[in-house]
């Protein structure tokens, strides 16, 4: 075969047709898009920089309508009411790219708005649009679908809660203070709900996981209980990490106040995305 060949269908196998199939993902393209994010991440840094955006935790409060709105949005391309090529946008990762552009246009539009006002905070026009926006998805989606699960989100949104809460008493019981901080607490409750979300599809409702470490875990214990202990595993010691090796200079807390922006997302995104489709039967 020829070698241009071999890079097609390598390009198709690994990227192309989980895009086109919504098939999950591989290791492959796991590992890019992990890259990926990480050149991101620096990007948005110095875009946010120059648009002399303060990185900080009410600016990330801020942001969090629009990981509802992008989840919810995501949902409505599950229904099946896009079609391709528009429905291909809508599909991990590409969905990201298209709530991010327009989440940054209502940021330049909230700081637009203060800037002719003369005075404001852009955070709350921010996140009021975000609000809006999240609202009319959640109107599409109850025009499409009837809420035929609601014990979904109360799963969710309680087993998580219930487990941060344990482990907040026990920290501060040992006298651990990494869960002092708000957005450490936000960080855990995400991924714990994403978590929750995830025992919810797959040990009550017979979904499966598409991503590759989860997946592997899950048929390896033969329960998503399992992703209990992966996230604690995980973010417990992340967290650990940035409050204690980033406090060196301003540039070094932006960064770590924007890396915790980042986690939050990746873990409130899948979350949010899971309880509203199993809550509507999607």
């Amino acid at each position: 075969m020829p070698l241009i060949d071999k890079v097609t269908r390598f390009i198709n196998d690994y990227y192309i047709d989980p895009i086109l199939h919504d098939s999950g993902y591989n290791i492959v393209n796991t590992i890019t898009w992990a890259i990926l994010l990480g050149i991101c991440i620096f990007g948005v840094v110095k875009l946010l920089k120059k648009l002399d955006i303060e990185i900080d935790d009410r600016f990330t409060l801020s942001v969090i309508p629009f990981v509802l709105a992008g989840s919810s949005l995501r949902v409505i391309e599950d229904t099946g009411i896009l079609t391709a090529p528009a429905s291909y946008l809508f599909i991990t990762p590409n969905i990201y790219f298209v709530v991010f552009a327009i989440t940054v246009f209502f940021l330049v539009l909230s700081k637009w708005m203060v800037k002719l006002k003369g005075n404001g905070d852009y955070r709350k026009n921010f996140a009021g649009f975000g609000i809006a926006w999240f609202l009319v998805n959640l109107s599409v989606l109850f025009y499409l679908e009837d809420l035929v699960l609601p014990w979904v989100p109360v799963f969710v949104i309680g087993a998580a809660s219930v487990i941060v809460l344990l482990i907040k008493l026990i920290f501060d019981r040992i006298g651990l203070d990494l869960l002092k901080s708000k957005i450490n607490i936000a960080i855990l409750w995400a991924h714990l709900m994403d978590a929750s979300s995830t025992i919810a599809g797959i040990d009550f409702l017979g979904y499966y996981e598409k991503h590759v470490v989860p997946s592997y875990l899950i048929d390896l214990t033969g329960t998503a209980f399992v992703m209990y202990p992966l996230k604690l595993s995980i973010f417990i010691p992340v967290l650990y990490i940035l409050d204690n090796h980033f406090d060196e200079d301003e540039e070094s807390q932006t960064l770590k106040t924007f890396l915790k922006l980042v986690i939050i997302v990746l873990g409130l995104s899948p979350a949010c995305r899971n309880t509203i489709r199993m809550a509507f039967g999607v």
